[in-house]
């Protein structure tokens, strides 16, 4: 059975541990382990053997932002262990720090050998996903050098280089090769009488281009305590509903989490401002349609996230068009990359446009933050990139030659350019795909209330009435063509998609709850919609499913097709609230709430789509990301649509 990985995240930094604190660098199908910041492995092995064996973990890592873990010598009954070890662990903002404490259980004097075997590969995160993909890296080198309390590991492949230092107090008695590569520090410890012993191990990670001054604590509880304290700004000043105690510790886990995965970007001016990753371990990134989501939902109670994930926006704004990355003038930015494969250009990602739906989350983003904080001077800041991603969605995004936001499968990136982003999410009832453009229903949502949006920005800050009215003639007409084109009467329902011949695709996805998020149904149909997602086949008892049970293309272990995703079931709930159904915003609400609980109030990106009359509770997505910003703050969202019911 595969050990289960442990994640400690602050940041651009993530470490990936064991059940015992070790870092094995064994590549598998589940979640890499080792230490990772920007994109690069700086960590991929850290073994601990104690007289040249693996100690036995009588305590194991449990979750939390500091690995702690008990360890022991292997053996029986019959001999009780000579000595205990005590290992403490924690990641800072490109560090990793380590206490171990060894403590002799004997009345005699013993002598114990420690060792910690230490390798840096700097593999890039792309290299270790289970795609088959292989990348040529011609020049490469890597070295290791011993230093007075440590080692130092660095990898240069032309201008790239990249280093990990290594140091220890006290220092190692030696530095021993192993014939891999890998070098183990090795110390021999006299221990008195249930003496103990205490070594300080930490670790600094250098990723190329980082020139920043850094010091790495002295222990995991310095580090511990830097986070609790970023925790408590982010928690301080909600207000948490007393009647619902579950739903305030689902909020306050979340606003906790989302405090560890803020990362910087580069604002409009060059300033540094500080932005929600999309999650770990495989997004520690700047995603766009996440972060425009996450701060949509922290909206009421953290403005500003918003105030620093438009400017980073805006800053990556597509200004030309570029076929590798899909970039067009005026389409805001899905992904943004920092790792080797990037910089060399061997994977499209240090700046893909890959998205049909984040340029108009960008404007809705920017509404919606005037309307609630009052802050125009944001909007006038950026009147001419919020006019950008209009011309976008109207010329290259299609909604003037094709009357919707298109999309074209990217043989080099994605498939899917819209939230369901794997391949095969979108597809019809009987899981076949449709061909040529794709035209998804949520993102025509997303478009006309983008539009809407912008018209009254235009007509109260901007002060141009004829853009204004022209914005909402185009959304005006949106609508009417939406529901002309994408419902289907046998189902009362509307489409997942149109295929490039403007055929329905007619799988009944939870993408229809986004149209009631959005405003773009009228209310009979939008009403129809928010009971049919509360049927048995869509409703899980956990949340609403992807795709309604039932169908040929529904799996329930499947990422789009049939599983749960909580911000999914945010966005659905707010919609459902939007257009008065009250009681099946509480339904779903209650659900989610009740997933989170079972798991310590923590929501994943996404669950399974096993229903709770057979699962007592929720059963776990086998390669979610464990802490993801949309998920973080979807118990903010579901406080907004139901308030503390």
């Amino acid at each position: 059975m595969t050990e289960r990985h442990h994640l400690l995240v602050h940041g651009e930094t993530f470490a990936a541990v064991g059940d015992g604190g070790d870092i094995s660098g064994v590549r598998g199908v589940g979640s890499p382990d080792g230490l990772f910041v920007r994109d690069a492995r700086h960590l991929s092995r850290w073994q601990l053997t104690v007289d040249g064996a693996v100690p036995e973990a009588l305590t194991p890592v449990a979750d939390g932002d500091t690995a702690r873990c008990v360890l022991v010598p292997r053996g029986g009954r019959q001999e009780p262990p000579a000595y205990t070890l005590f290992r403490e662990q924690a990641v800072g903002d490109g560090s990793f720090v380590e206490s171990l404490r060894v403590t002799s259980n004997l009345p005699t004097p013993t002598t114990v050998r420690l060792a910690i075997t230490a390798d840096a590969d700097f593999t890039d995160q792309f290299e270790l996903r289970s795609d088959h993909r292989t990348y040529s890296k011609t020049g490469a080198t890597r070295s290791r050098l011993v230093l007075d309390h440590g080692l130092e590991f660095t990898y240069q492949r032309g201008e790239w280089r990249s280093r990990t230092t290594v140091s220890a107090e006290p220092a190692p008695d030696a530095v021993e090769e192993t014939g891999t590569g890998a070098r183990r520090l090795v110390w021999t410890l006299d221990l008195d009488p249930h003496g103990t012993a205490e070594l300080a191990l930490r670790v600094m990670a250098r990723p190329h281009g980082d020139k920043r001054a850094l010091r790495v604590p002295r222990s995991p509880a310095a580090l511990n305590d830097q986070l609790i304290a970023l925790e408590g700004e982010f928690v301080e000043g909600v207000s948490f509903p007393t009647g619902w105690p579950e739903l305030a510790a689902a909020c306050a886990r979340g606003l906790a989490d989302l405090a560890s995965l803020q990362i910087p970007a580069t604002g409009l001016d060059g300033e540094e401002v500080r932005v929600p990753a999309a999650g770990a371990p495989w997004f520690l990134t700047l995603l766009g349609r996440d972060a425009l989501l996450t701060s949509l939902f922290a909206l009421p109670y953290r403005p500003a996230l918003a105030a620093a994930t438009l400017p980073a926006l805006a800053a990556t704004q597509a200004e030309e068009t570029g076929t590798a990355s899909v970039a067009q003038p005026g389409k805001i930015v899905h992904e943004v990359r920092h790792g080797e494969l990037a910089h060399f250009g061997q994977v499209p990602y240090g700046r893909y446009y890959g998205s049909v739906d984040a340029t108009p989350l960008f404007l809705v983003l920017l509404g919606a933050y005037v309307e609630h904080t009052g802050d125009v001077a944001l909007a006038r800041r950026l009147e001419p990139h919020a006019r950008a991603a209009v011309a976008w969605m109207l010329d290259h995004g299609g909604l003037t030659s094709r009357g919707y936001l298109v999309y074209r499968a990217d043989r080099g990136g994605l498939a899917n350019q819209n939230w369901k982003d794997s391949p095969g999410a979108i597809c019809r009832a009987d899981g076949t795909r449709p061909s040529g453009p794709v035209m998804a229903a949520g993102a025509q949502g997303y478009a006309y209330d983008a539009l809407r949006r912008t018209a009254g920005l235009s007509r109260t800050v901007w002060a141009d009435e004829t853009y204004a009215a022209l914005l909402e003639q185009a959304a005006g007409d949106l609508r009417d063509r939406f529901q002309r084109d994408f419902w289907m009467v046998e189902h009362s329902f509307p489409a997942l998609a149109l295929d490039g011949e403007g055929r329905q695709v007619d799988a009944l996805a939870s993408d229809a709850g986004h149209l009631l998020w959005s405003g773009l149904l009228d209310k009979e149909y939008g009403e129809l919609v928010g009971r049919r997602l509360l049927e048995p086949d869509f409703f899980s008892g956990w949340g609403v499913r992807t795709l309604a049970a039932g169908q040929p293309a529904y799996h329930p272990l499947s990422y789009h097709r049939g599983s749960v995703w909580p911000h999914d079931n945010a966005l659905i709930t707010l919609g459902l609230a939007r257009y008065g159904l009250h009681d099946e915003a509480r339904t779903v609400a209650h659900a989610l709430v009740d997933a989170a609980t079972t798991t310590g109030h923590r929501l994943p990106e996404v669950l399974a789509g096993y229903g709770r009359d057979t699962h007592p509770e929720p059963v776990p997505y086998p390669h979610a990301c464990v802490r993801e910003s949309r998920s973080a703050t979807a118990p903010l969202a579901l406080l907004t649509a139901v308030g503390g019911a």
